[in-house]
């Protein structure tokens, strides 16, 4: 494969057009840099938000730049025009030698394609290097065409700061979702490679899920015949195609990317031998699964990162990986003056190989503390060195508050919130069901049941075993589910459940608050026949974090990401069942551990 993914030392031995070279700091490799990265503009102030990043090095000898391009969206809160709205730019052209301070060198285009209809975003760059020159993909939330609808985008240019020249078509167009003749699918989010001398590029969305394409020779022109479906519908957009060790890796973020501080945007990742896969997770769950897979890789920790998503991966010049993704700071989440327009800076952080799987420092998450620098210039060694983060782990079990389900009837423990019909629940056969219900637990509805237990003073953990008699796959059951509440109240609470969303199965990890935007969610891991689920929650700095892990055996785990919350010691652990009625949700246990050691913070 060659593309910005394949760059090492080697790269700076590779001809090509170069800008008069800048020294490279020397403490470049040796020094610290902390998130977001920091990005002046040379006329004043900085770059606040650079969501959707790409990032090249310049080809050439010796000290080269390198160049990041990001989706259109204003600079910064100031970055308006004279009636006093914001500046929408298309696709800013940022430039570093070091990798940590960057400048702000304008834009790619300084009015849109004709092919782009007038009022479009450019979205979601990619920056290759082949045929000779540079290339970079993209994609128009709409198009003049007939009918409309998003589609992808090339221009082309000899260095990356331009000028770029756009090819004047659609590398490609629009066209129907797979499910839906005579809808417009979301096609977005390009991402291209090279794979055995054959040109691909990997494009969509929810709707319509990520799909592959053949490219000519030119890198301008794809073949509709080769299309060719990569993952299910309504779970991933955003892909990045990393080879590795022999292996194709396939990350793709999940949920939703923009909503201020309860965005819960998150990097999953699946392996292949072939740039179709079918890619699967570290669980061996494909991505086109009903119960779909994809293993966690970049996900909020509880600092002031959340909503980390749209990574691109590239290699330093000493062979560290390293990835670029945008996120919303929790204490500054806007821009100023709006309610709902939400800030993405850039960040960088080391990306490590653990037995196999990528992890984003070691595990540990998102950097909001200063970490070592990348090799950015031939010469120069990074200190980053990889620490496996250990899962949190369950100690003594709390006995009274913990519960398998014998007998014939709940124990005095449990009490109901909004007790559901007689026969609509029971104690049998060794488990809980309960059925679900036409109701639900989501901002202003609060009509569903919640069976609840006090929950322990301190840190603990609480597991619970559910299924649900769902379909494994197929449309469409929305949004039913089941399994457990960290609970304040009905507008305060921490949710993992087994839910069914269009398509697809999912665990969802929710949190909801009573001020705007209210509620917030991420996913997990693939539920399973049985679905084990985990929330630890832990106490640190004054902040409740509540961290989700899921499992399909109980054995094997997987480590999603942290809400934090205030719900305080009145907390309750509760049960829910609800999202539609016709089936039902059996709980084989719920029980409730002290915690052993375990990097919890991380």
């Amino acid at each position: 494969m060659t593309s910005r993914r394949a760059f090492t030392a080697l790269a700076a031995l590779v001809a090509g057009t170069t800008l008069a070279a800048t020294p490279a700091p020397a403490s470049a490799a040796t020094g610290t840099y902390a998130n977001p990265l920091t990005v002046q503009i040379p006329a004043g102030g900085r770059v606040e938000s650079c969501a959707d990043p790409t990032v090249i090095r310049q080809r050439g000898e010796g000290v080269q730049p390198w160049y990041m391009f990001c989706t259109t969206d204003p600079l910064n809160d100031q970055d308006r025009n004279a009636g006093g709205g914001f500046n929408f730019h298309l696709i800013p052209i940022l430039r570093s030698v070091d990798l940590v301070n960057w400048t702000y060198a304008g834009d790619v285009f300084s009015t849109r394609p004709s092919w782009v209809a007038t009022n479009a975003g450019l979205w979601a760059p990619d920056a290759e290097y082949f045929n000779g020159r540079y290339y970079l993909y993209y994609a128009a939330s709409d198009t003049a065409l007939p009918g409309g609808g998003s589609a992808i985008g090339v221009a082309t240019a000899q260095t990356p700061a331009g000028p770029w020249t756009d090819s004047g078509a659609t590398v490609v167009e629009p066209h129907p979702a797979p499910c839906c003749p005579g809808s417009r699918r979301w096609v977005f989010d390009p991402d291209f490679i090279q794979f055995q001398g054959q040109n691909y590029l990997y494009y969509g969305s929810y709707f319509g899920g990520v799909s592959l394409r053949r490219l000519d020779a030119s890198g301008l022109h794809s073949d509709p015949s080769t299309q060719q479906q990569v993952t299910i519908a309504n779970r991933y957009e955003a892909t990045e195609v990393v080879q590795h060790d022999g292996h194709l890796y396939l990350f793709a973020s999940a949920t939703n990317c923009c909503d201020g501080p309860l965005t819960g945007y998150a990097v999953f990742v699946g392996r292949s031998d072939s740039p179709a896969g079918p890619f699967v997770d570290r669980e061996g769950v494909s991505l086109l699964a009903g119960r779909v897979g994809g293993t966690p890789v970049i996900a909020q920790n509880g600092n002031r990162w959340a909503g980390t998503g749209h990574n691109e991966v590239f290699t330093d010049m000493s062979g560290q990986d390293w990835t670029i993704y945008h996120a919303v700071d929790r204490e500054h989440p806007y821009f100023a003056g709006t309610s709902n327009f939400t800030k993405r800076p850039v960040l960088m952080d080391g990306l490590d190989w653990i037995d196999g799987w990528p992890a984003l420092n070691g595990g540990a998450g998102p950097s909001d503390t200063p970490r070592q620098a990348p090799a950015a210039q031939p010469g120069e060694v990074t200190n980053h060195r990889a620490e496996r983060v250990e899962p949190d782990m369950p100690g003594q079990l709390v006995e009274s508050l913990s519960d398998e389900f014998g007998g014939t009837a709940l124990s005095s423990r449990w009490t109901w919130v909004r007790q559901p019909a007689s026969g609509t629940y029971a104690v049998e056969g060794g488990s809980f069901r309960f059925d679900t219900q036409a109701a639900d637990l989501y901002k202003d509805s609060n009509s569903a049941s919640v069976l609840t237990e006090p929950a322990p003073d301190g840190d603990y953990l609480v597991e619970v075993k559910v299924t649900l008699d769902l379909p494994p796959e197929g449309c469409c059951f929305n949004y039913v589910q089941a399994g457990m509440l960290i609970y304040g109240d009905d507008d305060h609470y921490i949710k993992l459940v087994h839910v069914s969303i269009w398509e697809t199965r999912q665990t969802e990890f929710a949190k909801e608050i009573s001020e705007e935007p209210r509620y917030g969610n991420t996913v997990v891991g693939p539920p399973g026949d049985w679905t084990w689920l985990r929330i630890v929650k832990r106490t640190h700095a004054g902040l409740e974090l509540y961290r989700a892990y899921t499992s399909q055996d109980g054995v094997h785990w997987v480590r999603g990401g942290v809400w934090t919350h205030s719900l305080g010691t009145a907390s309750r652990i509760g049960l829910v069942s609800m999202g539609g009625s016709g089936f039902a949700g059996r709980f084989d246990h719920v029980r409730v551990y002290r915690l052993n050691a375990g990097d919890g913070s991380a």
